[in-house]
């Protein structure tokens, strides 16, 4: 019952943190928003995953702000099969290629291998995505990883390409860490919240994570932002103003 109380008490906190959040995202200005969801066209990048030149190119907006590498290809992975009408497809086949490599620790080894020739390696994803039967898109993609030693990236590629591929369906995943499984009140309380401040035609996906060290009270990640009401960051930062003199005028 205590430890229900203390994350019902971390709710109010929380969603007057996303409502700020919230409100200054709306006042941002149109170039800051255009940079965080920048709107690609005539990329050479996710073009040269699409086996139909000579159509006129059509820009995609990507609906998430994707950041390094991971991030760059699968938001141009997303470009590419936005544009053939096959996302589903695409991250079907991506999700069973990741899945291969689980199972096999051998294939696994292969990908992460850059000893082996970039020419042995794509020869490899031909062979695979012919017996697979993967599209173009899928086939060509993980060619350009093979050629570039990227394929060890593929499986957090794949999870940021899930990304995209579940904010263009409108759904928002989620991440809360406890300590331990939120009570159904309480999670039903926050789902409500999110979905009251991420708005109509969008749904909530929530995953809970269970994470001991956090001490108490809860974290909360979603659209790679994270809002950190934990015991232990409450802690650590009690324990810098002690620390540090400066900072007890602000207490």
């Amino acid at each position: 019952m205590a430890f229900a109380n203390r994350i019902r008490s971390s709710l109010p906190l929380l969603s007057k943190i996303l409502k700020s959040d919230s409100i200054s995202a709306a006042n941002a200005s149109a170039a800051p928003r255009a940079l965080l969801c920048p709107t690609f066209s005539d990329s050479e990048f996710s073009r040269s995953f699409s086996t139909a030149p000579g159509k006129k190119d059509v820009k995609v907006k990507v609906p998430l702000a994707l950041f390094g590498g991971s991030g760059n290809y699968a938001s141009a992975l997303y470009i590419a099969a936005v544009k053939t009408n096959s996302l589903d497809k695409v991250e079907s086949e991506i999700l069973d290629f990741v899945g291969a490599m689980t199972k096999s620790p051998m294939f696994s080894q292969f990908t992460k291998d850059l000893s082996v020739p970039a020419d042995t390696r794509k020869k490899a994803i031909e062979d695979i995505s012919a017996q697979a039967k993967f599209s173009e898109i899928t086939k060509n993609f993980l060619i350009v990883l093979a050629e570039n030693g990227r394929l060890r990236n593929i499986d957090t590629i794949a999870k940021r390409f899930v990304e995209l591929t579940m904010a263009h369906k409108g759904v928002v995943k989620v991440i809360v860490t406890s300590v331990i499984p939120l009570p159904a009140e309480e999670e039903k309380e926050l789902k409500e919240t999110l979905q009251d401040l991420i708005g109509k035609g969008k749904t909530v996906k929530l995953e809970q994570k269970i994470d001991t060290s956090i001490m108490g009270g809860l974290v909360v990640e979603f659209q790679q932002k994270v809002f950190d009401m934990s015991i232990k960051t409450r802690a650590r930062q009690f324990e810098r103003y002690l620390r540090d003199p400066i900072h007890w005028d602000n207490l």
